[in-house]
């Protein structure tokens, strides 16, 4: 956990820097005498907990909150640490996690923290989860491995290493750079199986692999010329040339290139 504490009044600040260092769970602890200066040290670091004094020259704690709430896109966990207890609303209303008057009793700031860091782990969880879903659709399969079974064993390929896919009759031919294996397949059950890892078809019996071509060029009977990697060219049938658009994820100074 990373703390910022932020009281204008220099004993209560040491005594709070005290408290907080002897806890394991902070990891990462600063201080600041005023609002001015927490804005500052908030725009150059990432704090989990905030522990802020109210009544303070300038901008007031509550006020700091506000402030924070304005700019950025999430809020630490904030426990008001304060001589007086009539602001103990505005502090609430501010979705403070605890209040604690001074002088602070050891017990009463433990339970504050204990409260603050459950609350903070709480969120970091549903922000998690929240993004996870997004995470998993762009990050592709989980396991970047293809399995081969063949003459009675199971060969596992990169898919990054796989250049292109044949058919040969009833069988479809892997091939790498610097190998070439040979499965017992169609090559419509290779297709379906390689479109998560970036292959489309450009020709009934042909697969390849996005990531390794390198130029397209149009013919003028409507086909399409494809280098990959290597040098090697492909024709690319007309059936299959809406399948060029996969390439890129933007086109830029072409958009009728692929029309039709």
């Amino acid at each position: 956990m990373h703390a910022l504490i932020v009281d204008d009044e220099p004993l209560a600040r040491k005594a709070l820097e005290n408290f907080l260092a002897a806890r394991s769970d902070i990891e990462h602890l600063d201080s600041a005498s005023d609002a001015a200066e927490a804005l500052e040290k908030v725009g150059k670091n990432s704090y989990d907990l905030l522990l802020l004094d109210i009544n303070m020259p300038g901008m007031s704690g509550t006020e700091l909150v506000d402030h924070l709430k304005q700019s950025q896109a999430w809020l630490p966990a904030v426990v008001f640490v304060t001589g007086h207890d009539e602001h103990a609303v505005a502090a609430f209303e501010r979705h403070a996690v605890d209040y604690v008057l001074k002088p602070f009793a050891k017990e009463r700031m433990a339970e504050a923290l204990d409260r603050a860091i459950a609350r903070t782990q709480s969120e970091r969880a549903a922000r998690l989860d929240a993004v996870l879903p997004h995470v998993r659709a762009n990050s592709g399969p989980p396991d970047a491995r293809i399995a081969i079974k063949m003459k009675g064993r199971v060969l596992f390929l990169n898919p990054a290493d796989v250049i292109a896919v044949h058919a040969e009759g009833n069988y479809v031919l892997f091939e790498q750079a610097a190998a070439s294996h040979l499965l017992r397949e169609s090559i419509s059950v290779v297709a379906e199986k390689l479109k998560p890892y970036g292959f489309i078809q450009i020709h009934r019996s042909v697969l390849v692999n996005t990531s390794c071509v390198e130029e397209i060029k149009p013919y003028l009977t409507g086909e399409y010329g494809l280098r990959i990697r290597g040098g090697k060219e492909y024709t690319v049938t007309r059936t299959y040339k809406k399948n060029l658009k996969a390439l890129a994820d933007s086109w830029i100074g072409g958009t009728t290139f692929l029309a039709g």
